[in-house]
C-alpha cells in the first residue's frame, strides 16, 4: 500500500506510524507502527500496538472506510512550556549580562509598556505564536501586560492558530518596585483588569476551552498586600489557574524574606495563591519545607534551566524537589531564557541537573563540589517537557493514551535542512535522545492541537 502524506485535520481519523511518549519520568516507550484513533474532537479513543489482539484487522478496517493516515517519522507529544512572557519576544537574547532587577527597570518594563500599542502587540503577539507552534509547543502558559485589550488580543491570536494556552493580564501595582509609567494604578485597578480579562477570555467567540485565563501576579515584590490578596480571591472564586515567579533570584527571595518575614511559598499560601492550578516560574530557593507545602497544595514549578543560568544564580533542585512530591514542568521564560525552543530547554534541564550534582568549582575537591542524586535523564526530561507540564496545569495532552487529546508534532529525520543524523541500528534510548538533542526547527514537519492542524 503506498504510503500517504498527514492530512491537514487527524480529527475522525485513525493514524499509523510511530510514536515516543514518556507518561512517567523513568520510561519513554516508542510505539512503533502503533494505531492511534482519534474521534471528531480531537480526543484518542484507541491505542493499539502490533502485538494487541485485533491490530491487522483494526488496520484493514480503517483502511477500507478511507479514514487512516500513514506518517513517516516519529510522532511525539506537543510541547507544554510553563513560563513565557510573551511581550519580551521582540528582546529575547538582548542583556543578559545585567542583573535581574537592572534588566527588567532598564529593559523589560520599558518593553511591556509598549503594548499598549495594539498594532505594535499583533504584530510581535503574532510571531511568537507563530514560532513557537512552528517549534512544537501546542500549550504556552502566557504572561501578558498590564493591558487588558492588548491581553485579549494574544488570547484571540492563540484561539484563531490552534494553540492550547493560558493567558494572563500582569497584575503589578507596588509603588516602590513599579515605574509610574507601567504599573496598574492601584490594587482596585488590578484587580477590575484581571476580572475583566477572565470573562473576555471565557466568552470569546470560538474558544471552546482551547485558551484559558490564568490569574497573574507578577510576583511579590510587585504587588501591594491588597492586590495579593484580592487576586487570590478571584483564583478561588472563578477558579482559575495561577501564575507568578517564586524564589527566582537571591535578590528576589531576600526582598519577601525582608518584607514579610517569610518565604515567597509561605507568603503565596497566605494569600490563597497556592491552588493545584498554580504554576510557580522557577522557584529555584524553596526550602525543604516550602516544597512540602508546594506539593501538599498541589502546586507545580515551571522549572526554566536556560533563564536560571542567566539570573538565577542558582540551579533548581529539580530531583529533590520531584522526590518530596512537586508537580514539575519546563519553562523556556522567554526573555530571560535566550531561546524560544523547548528542545533547548530540555537539554538544558539534563545539563543543569548534571551541574548540579557534580558541582562546577575547580577549587572544590570532587567529593564536596556537588549535590549527589541531583542529575536527570533526557527521558525524564521529555517527560517534564510533556506530560509533567500538562499534569502540572491539569490538562489532558502530553500522553498518546487513551481520554488525552491528541496534541503532537511530527518529526521527519530526512527533512531538507534538518540536523538529526540516524545511521541505522540505535536503541530505542539512543533513538529518542538523537531526536531530541539534535531536532531542529525544519525536522518537525506537522503539528496538530486536539487533532486539528496547528501547522
Amino acid at each position: 500500500m503506498p504510503r500517504a502524506q498527514p492530512t491537514a485535520d487527524l480529527r475522525g481519523r485513525s493514524v499509523l506510524g510511530s510514536f515516543f511518549h514518556a507518561p512517567d519520568p523513568d520510561a519513554a516507550p516508542l510505539l512503533a507502527s502503533a494505531l492511534i484513533e482519534i474521534d471528531l474532537d480531537g480526543r484518542i479513543v484507541s491505542v493499539t500496538g502490533t502485538a494487541d489482539p485485533g491490530y491487522a484487522a483494526r488496520v484493514e478496517s480503517a483502511s477500507r472506510s478511507g479514514s487512516l493516515t500513514r506518517v513517516d517519522g516519529f510522532v511525539l507529544p506537543g510541547f507544554v512550556d510553563l513560563h513565557v512572557h510573551a511581550p519580551q519576544y521582540p528582546q529575547l537574547g538582548q542583556a543578559l549580562d545585567i542583573p535581574l532587577q537592572d534588566w527588567l527597570q532598564r529593559y523589560t518594563f520599558p518593553l511591556e509598556a509598549r503594548y499598549a500599542d495594539l498594532a505594535f502587540a499583533r504584530h510581535a503577539y503574532g510571531a511568537l505564536v507563530d514560532d513557537l507552534l512552528a517549534g512544537g509547543t501546542t500549550t504556552a502558559v502566557y504572561f501578558g501586560t498590564i493591558h487588558g485589550p492588548a491581553t485579549r488580543l494574544l488570547a484571540e491570536l492563540c484561539v484563531a492558530r490552534r494553540q492550547r494556552a493560558l493567558v494572563g493580564k500582569v497584575a503589578m501595582d507596588h509603588p516602590d518596585l513599579c515605574p509610574i509609567s507601567y504599573r496598574d494604578s492601584d490594587a482596585d485597578a488590578g484587580l477590575h483588569g484581571t476580572r475583566s480579562l477572565i470573562e473576555e477570555i471565557r466568552t470569546l467567540p470560538g474558544n471552546d476551552g482551547l485558551v484559558q485565563p490564568v490569574v497573574t501576579p507578577r510576583f511579590v515584590p510587585a504587588c501591594t498586600d491588597r492586590l495579593l490578596q484580592g487576586l487570590g480571591d478571584i483564583a478561588r472564586a472563578g477558579h482559575c489557574h495561577v501564575q507568578t515567579h517564586c524564589s527566582e533570584s537571591d535578590w528576589a527571595h531576600r526582598h519577601v524574606l525582608d518584607r514579610f518575614g517569610r518565604s515567597d511559598a509561605e507568603v503565596l499560601d497566605g494569600f490563597g495563591l497556592l491552588t493545584r492550578r498554580t504554576v510557580l516560574a522557577h522557584a529555584n530557593f524553596l526550602s525543604e519545607a516550602d516544597m512540602d507545602r508546594v506539593a501538599l497544595r498541589g502546586s507545580g514549578v515551571a522549572h526554566c534551566p536556560l533563564s536560571n543560568a542567566y539570573f538565577a544564580g542558582a540551579v533548581f533542585p529539580l530531583r529533590a524537589a520531584m522526590q518530596r512530591g512537586v508537580r514539575a514542568g519546563l519553562g523556556t521564560d522567554i526573555s530571560g531564557g535566550p531561546s524560544a525552543s523547548m528542545f533547548d530547554t530540555v537539554r538544558m534541564a539534563v545539563a543543569a541537573s548534571r551541574m548540579l550534582e557534580t558541582g562546577v568549582d575547580p577549587k572544590v575537591s570532587p567529593e564536596m563540589r556537588g549535590r549527589p542524586g541531583s542529575r536527570i535523564d533526557i527521558r525524564a526530561a521529555f517527560h517534564l517537557a510533556t506530560a509533567g507540564g500538562a499534569d502540572v496545569l491539569a490538562l489532558p495532552v502530553g500522553r498518546f493514551e487513551p481520554g488525552c487529546l491528541f496534541d503532537a508534532m511530527l518529526i521527519d529525520p530526512a527533512a531538507p535542512g534538518g540536523t538529526i543524523r540516524l545511521w541505522g541500528g540505535e536503541s530505542e534510548d539512543d533513538l529518542l535522545a538523537t531526536l531530541l538533542y539534535t531536532a531542529s526547527r525544519p525536522n518537525i514537519s506537522s503539528v496538530w492541537t486536539a487533532g486539528g492542524a496547528a501547522r
